[in-house]
């Protein structure tokens, strides 16, 4: 029988721990090493380094990482798949070759391409009617040729824009030799891909309950944790672990808080499977092993979804400092006095934001302090630049008593807009460029589906039930009795939320509907909410639609990527039932 197939993680974002690289290639033993440098956000950024320079358009800290990591996989027989390859992987690739030929050291280097769309972009109608067209144009691609790649003997593989569970599905297949129809064993490595992507967010970072797994009293525990690590087994079953000695936790909630992370309803739709999130099983194995077991895959839908960033406008912030009495009233008036200031010519778009409350009779000058942040955006540079930054400082001797600024003025600076759009997939022509530069295309997925299955219901029961536990309420946080984990697609947010124990997840199902999640959120009140039950995981994910705007770098919110929306939700205070508490 095919051994288990051991996938590690050292990269969950552009800017992730540069030392990941070498810790986890030096923790234990490790078959594969994946890197996760792309979101939306990347994307545009890389864009932008490719209007300066076409060449450009890749990860170079992945470059960096390999300076003195590319020997050490060589020698422990460790294959790296990254898609640090972002705008530009044939670039990425070619300049690995060239490291290694100065390191002295012998790897087979292969790439996958065929994701940017870009030059078809008016062909398959992907511009935009108000932006035209776009600056980036990325197909999120499957896993199939990075398998190919790895089949043909491939020590590195770079991509460009995959899907993020993709890094660990390619290498599964490749290992196992799974066929394009082995929906169930391409769902469950979809699912460890997805555990793996965002890093240490699997081992107890991001995670509601990390006192539980930190040492926060004092100056509290703050050694690096380790990142995660998938051992898949042939049916597509795995255990996520850690190396041993490295820090934070790998238990069933730190998993669960990272199934839960940035995705919609229970079918999780992809290039090569739809993965049914509502069959996923997860136990203990042992310490810091969470076995992942039962999940169940079908066919992948018709189309492909595309990246798209455009280049949007300029936008410019400007935070005052409130100290003391009189918060409100110190608000209203910097708001009246640079609204005034700025008179007709102001920016087509500001949104103000009152951050925080002084405490009762404040100890400290930061316990007495607010703050009131003015974020601007215009199409016109010269609205949001010196022309705003320059009339809030001016305020300073003629505003509010105590007046301060969090930063002098600045220009501002560009901002992008993400769009999701799908085509056909027919439309995307993957190619996997072996290491001896065949190039070998990847057919779409065979067999499709118009409607993705799913066991479980997509969104239910949003009239509030009686709590099926009795006796005396408490009112205390949400959080009390659930964890939670927020992010952003694009434009809405997600919020998912988990209850630690059977009985509190029986009250919570029927307590938090739709309906009360608007009362404790009011900001999502005039918005889409849709609420999608995993009971398998205790679970429920609620996806806002519109609540980020136009994405992380348009966005005028204070927390633009809906990180925080989930401890929001868990600060509020309800009514539990003391019985579970």
């Amino acid at each position: 029988m095919t051994r288990a197939l051991r996938v590690g993680n050292a990269s969950g974002f552009y800017g992730d721990r540069f030392t990941a690289v070498r810790e986890m290639l030096e923790g234990g033993p490790l078959d594969v090493l994946t890197g996760d440098y792309l979101a939306e956000l990347t994307m545009l950024i890389l864009g932008r380094s490719r209007l300066k320079d076409p060449e450009a358009g890749y990860a170079t800290t992945f470059l960096r990482q390999m300076e003195d990591a590319l020997g050490p996989a060589a020698e422990r027989g460790t294959k790296i798949v990254t898609n640090a390859g972002g705008l530009n992987p044939r670039g990425l690739a070619e300049r690995l070759r060239e490291l290694a030929a100065r390191l002295g050291v012998e790897v087979r280097v292969a790439h996958v391409e065929g994701d940017d769309l870009l030059d078809r972009a008016e062909e398959l109608g992907l511009t935009h009617p108000r932006y035209g067209r776009p600056l980036t144009a990325n197909a999120y691609l499957g896993a199939w040729g990075i398998a190919e790649c790895l089949r043909a003997g491939a020590d590195v593989v770079v991509t460009g824009r995959v899907t993020d569970a993709s890094l660990v599905v390619g290498p599964a297949a490749a290992h196992f030799g799974w066929q394009r129809d082995d929906w169930d064993a391409l769902a469950g490595a979809t699912v460890a891909g997805h555990v793996l992507e965002c890093g240490a967010q699997a081992t107890g970072g991001n995670y509601a309950f990390f006192q539980e797994i930190h040492n926060v009293k004092g100056r509290g525990d703050g050694s690096p944790m380790g990142f995660p690590i998938a051992e898949i087994h042939a049916d597509g079953s795995s255990v996520i672990t850690k190396h041993e000695g490295t820090g934070g936790a790998v238990t069933v909630e730190t998993v669960t808080a990272q199934l839960l992370y940035e995705i919609g309803g229970p079918a999780y739709a992809g290039p090569d499977v739809t993965t049914s999130f509502d069959t996923i099983e997860l136990r203990e194995d042992g310490p810091d092993r969470v076995a992942i077991s039962g999940t169940r895959g079908s066919p992948p839908p018709e189309t492909t979804k595309v990246c798209l960033n455009h280049l949007g406008g300029h936008r410019n912030e400007m935070t005052f400092v409130l100290t003391g009495l009189d918060i409100e009233a110190k608000a209203e008036f910097a708001r009246a006095q640079l609204e005034s200031a700025l008179g007709a010519d102001r920016p087509a778009r500001m949104e103000w934001t009152l951050i925080g409350a002084p405490s009762p009779d404040p100890a400290t000058q930061g316990e007495a302090t607010a703050l009131l942040r003015c974020a601007v955006l215009d199409p016109d540079a010269s609205k949001v630049g010196r022309a705003f930054s320059g009339a809030a400082v001016e305020l300073a001797l003629a505003g509010y008593p105590g007046f301060a600024m969090t930063s002098p003025p600045g220009k501002g600076g560009q901002y992008g807009v993400y769009t999701p759009e799908f085509v056909s997939n027919g439309e995307v022509e993957q190619v996997a460029v072996l290491p001896d530069g065949t190039r070998r295309r990847i057919a779409p997925a065979p067999v499709t589906s118009s409607s993705p299955a799913s066991v479980s219901r997509a969104s239910a029961e949003p009239v509030e039930r009686p709590s099926p536990v009795g006796g005396r309420v408490v009112r205390v946080p949400l959080g009390r009795v659930a964890g939670a984990r927020s992010g952003d697609k694009g434009g809405d947010a997600n919020i998912g939320v988990w209850a630690r124990t059977d009985e509190q997840w029986s009250w919570l199902e029927g307590y938090l509907t739709v309906e009360r999640f608007g009362a404790l959120l009011p900001e999502t009140r005039d918005l889409a909410v849709t609420r999608h039950l995993l009971p398998n995981l205790r679970a429920m994910n609620f996806v806002v639609e519109g609540l980020l705007q136009e994405g992380v770098s348009a966005s005028t919110r204070f927390d633009p990527q809906g990180k925080a929306l989930g401890e929001w939700l868990r600060s509020r205070l309800v009514d539990v039932p003391e019985a579970i508490l």
